[in-house]
């Protein structure tokens, strides 16, 4: 009895240990900008078998990706994925914010104190307040984990490589080559040889983008839509690497160069788990707004599936697919639809921010006397000149709740958040929504929620103009790998999910500043 007892006992305990997920040698976490789960699904009788199709039907699909503050964009989304939090906590509110001190604009990861690698831009992830997940891995591994990550974009390969990652590269857009900053320890030798032979300043040439298949065989047309489009970035000898990121042929680009790396480093080697974070672009080209259905849109998820085949199999032939924990996600939004409203009596108009921002001061300077009380204004926020009104001894939260008493009586104005209020106030969930995108030493002290429809206009650089679109975007999270449960759900995830998750896949501690548990898969 006592003999079958304890190899009942010894099976049981065998068996959770078997039950128990191996950890991987190498997580690779792919950020597609703009990817959308309505598209992907919409798109699938283009695909291939390898690719999307493959993913869903063997991997964790969520199609619906939620992130939990308002007007996210690629830094802020990047950021929020792998830190497991929001911009209020992690500091990146967008991928640019006003720097008051200059009254310049100035980039997330914008950085002087640090050199750039074939570029001319300083830049450093020191802007990001919390730690990511590549960091944990780096310090729970006493820095023998190897974290590279490669992106179209200077904020995204920042952002998704961390604080401590080896290196991030991203394409410079006046050169054509890929490049990093001093800020990382390293800038390996092997991507200044494949820059002077095969980055795209001296492959692309006059490559352009075009339909991959016969018009006839896209799913949806419409209108105009029929026929072939052709877009070729080099007519724009001032912009060509700039508009070349933004064709669904950067992707491969990506791929390229991921290959690179796994053929010179060890990354995925060794029983030290590595980390590998790229970034595709699903957007529009040039970031202009499409059609829905678009032969242009379908073409892009056609060559992304491609592009993410052609990853899988790389990683099954370098590292072996059995070893690799593959996350894919999105940024959750969308670049700005164009309308018609005209032609189709849809409510609009059109929201002048500077003449909102000069009638402002006008009236502050009826209520308080004479001085300049707008210090400055961007992205439907409006700056205070803090100096001023220190100097003049108003309250600042007395003048920010009268200045968003005047805002809210403009036409197309929703509502207007003040700083003071988002800080210390119990508000309804599009409060919640507003304050966990707001962090007061980047944001604004007023922020002007504009009514969908309407158009927000920048007179002094018309093509920043863009039509509020308060749609949630369908935002897709895919896991694969050995042992991930097959499964597609609707349920609606946050993003902040995925941080402690790829953690607990890793057995690492989450990020610092982590607020969600791990999905279970």
């Amino acid at each position: 009895m006592k003999k079958g007892l304890l190899t009942y006992i010894l099976l049981l305990t065998l068996g959770g240990l078997q039950a128990q997920p191996a950890t991987p040698r190498l997580v690779v976490s792919l950020t597609i900008d703009q990817l959308r789960s309505d598209y992907l699904e919409n798109f699938s009788a283009l695909y291939g078998e390898q690719g999307f199709k493959r993913l869903m039907r063997e991997g964790r699909f969520y199609s619906q990706l939620t992130f939990d503050f308002s007007k996210p964009d690629r830094s802020s989304a990047i950021a929020s994925l792998f830190t497991g939090t929001t911009p209020s906590v992690h500091g990146i509110v967008g991928n640019q914010w006003l720097n008051t001190s200059t009254l310049n604009t100035k980039s997330c990861v914008d950085d002087a104190d640090f050199m750039g690698n074939y570029t001319s831009q300083s830049s450093s992830a020191m802007q990001m307040l919390t730690t990511n997940v590549p960091d944990e891995l780096k310090i729970q591994t006493g820095s023998k984990a190897l974290v590279y990550a490669i992106a179209p974009f200077r904020d995204a390969a920042i952002l998704s490589a961390g604080h401590a990652a080896d290196c991030a590269l991203w394409l410079d857009e006046s050169t054509g080559k890929w490049c990093s900053t001093t800020y990382y320890p390293e800038f390996p030798a092997w991507v200044g040889q494949y820059n002077e032979q095969r980055s795209p300043a001296y492959t692309i040439k006059n490559q352009s983008w075009e339909p991959t298949l016969p018009p006839g065989q896209y799913i949806y047309l419409q209108g105009t839509q029929e026929g072939a489009f052709k877009y070729t970035p080099s007519d724009d000898r001032v912009n060509l690497y700039r508009k070349y990121c933004t064709t669904p042929l950067i992707n491969d680009e990506v791929n390229k160069l991921a290959e690179e790396l796994l053929s010179h480093t060890t990354i995925g080697y060794d029983s030290t788990p590595d980390y590998l974070a790229l970034t595709y672009y699903a957007g529009g080209y040039d970031h202009q707004s499409g059609t829905d259905h678009s032969i242009e849109i379908q073409d892009t998820y056609l060559r992304l599936d491609r592009s993410v085949a052609q990853l899988i199999s790389l990683l099954d032939r370098k590292v072996g697919m059995q070893n690799v924990l593959l996350c894919i996600s999105s940024t959750g939004y969308t670049d700005y639809e164009a309308l018609e409203p005209k032609k189709y009596r849809l409510p609009s108009g059109d929201f002048y921010l500077n003449r909102c921002a000069a009638l402002l001061n006008v009236y502050l300077m009826a209520t308080y006397g004479e001085g300049q009380y707008i210090e400055a204004y961007n992205d439907q926020q409006i700056y205070l000149n803090h100096k001023l009104i220190e100097e003049k001894q108003i309250n600042l939260s007395d003048i920010q709740e009268k200045a968003a008493e005047f805002l809210v009586q403009f036409s197309g104005v929703h509502q207007v958040f003040s700083a003071n209020k988002l800080l210390v106030s119990n508000g309804n969930s599009t409060w919640e929504h507003t304050r966990n995108g707001f962090y007061p030493e980047r944001s604004g002290d007023l922020i002007i929620d504009v009514l969908p429809g309407w158009t927000v206009i920048h007179e002094n650089n018309p093509a920043q103009n863009y039509v509020v679109n308060k749609a949630i975007v369908p935002a897709p999270l895919i896991i694969f790998g050995t042992g991930i449960q097959a499964a597609t759900l609707r349920t609606p995830i946050s993003a902040k999910c995925l941080a402690p998750t790829l953690a607990g896949a890793l057995h690492i501690r989450a990020p610092n500043a982590s607020e969600a548990f791990s999905l279970d898969f």
